[in-house]
């Protein structure tokens, strides 16, 4: 819900409009809307230290010099995925074009199934990006999904190390050719079995967890028309 944390800290802090739009991924017009009270939605504000993305202190940094760059606070645990789909806050969501941009620059040799499950996002937004078709390809800008708190250190390395092997990067001793190793078409044969087996268990994840994002989505769209739009109070007349 970046635009409920950026309401809240307009009321409550003297951080510039640029901080707030950097920190919250939002244009600083719609920053300086929401001071104006210009914005066509009102936003319940929504406290980032309370959630644990900020604290009182990087606060404080961030009003002393207006050129300081809020930095979001980690999670304190590091909770280990189970099975299904990879489950992102709302709050968060903003921010997967700018990890899966870092990955398709910085590591480009891991696959899409793999961005997917280290994102938690779809073929479509990843391809839609890497040819630059994304609807917000402007204001993308690649960051380190391990930063923004997408995906953990761990999984990441463990994805980049699967990568490697799976491209046969191990480079031979200089002066020495690689032995040529007999290629068995059994193996083969097994082996895209086992991709087949796989992309149909990631595209059933990527659909439950889109079928997630659009209710989410739903539920925030009702909530702001609800709050844009109260039902009046019935009057002695009605009853």
């Amino acid at each position: 819900m970046p635009h409920a944390t950026a309401s809240w800290l307009v009321d409550n802090t003297a951080l510039s409009f640029t901080q707030i739009a950097e920190f919250c991924g939002l244009h600083i017009l719609e920053v300086q809307a929401m001071a104006d009270d210009l914005a066509s939605s009102k936003y319940t504000g929504r406290d980032p230290v309370h959630s644990g993305e900020l604290t009182h202190e990087e606060i404080e940094r961030g009003q002393a010099d207006p050129e300081y760059s809020l930095v979001m606070q980690k999670a304190p645990v590091d909770v280990s995925r189970t099975k299904g789909p990879r489950y992102t806050p709302v709050s968060k969501r903003q921010d997967k074009p700018d990890g899966i941009a870092w990955l398709l620059r910085n590591h480009p040799e891991i696959s899409d199934a793999q961005i997917g499950r280290l994102i938690g996002t779809t073929r479509n937004t990843i391809n839609a990006i890497r040819e630059r078709s994304h609807w917000n390809i402007a204001n993308i800008q690649p960051k380190d999904p391990v930063t923004l708190g997408l995906c953990s250190q761990r999984e990441l390395d463990a994805a980049v190390a699967k990568a490697a092997k799976r491209a046969g990067t191990t480079e031979p001793v200089e002066g020495e050719e690689a032995p040529a190793t007999p290629v068995d078409p059994r193996d083969d044969k097994e082996k895209l079995i086992e991709e087949l087996r796989k992309e149909r268990e990631e595209a059933a994840k990527a659909a439950t967890e889109a079928a997630q994002e659009a209710e989410a989505e739903a539920w925030l769209e009702a909530k702001r028309e609800a709050e844009a739009n109260p039902e009046p109070e019935p009057g002695p007349d009605s009853l």
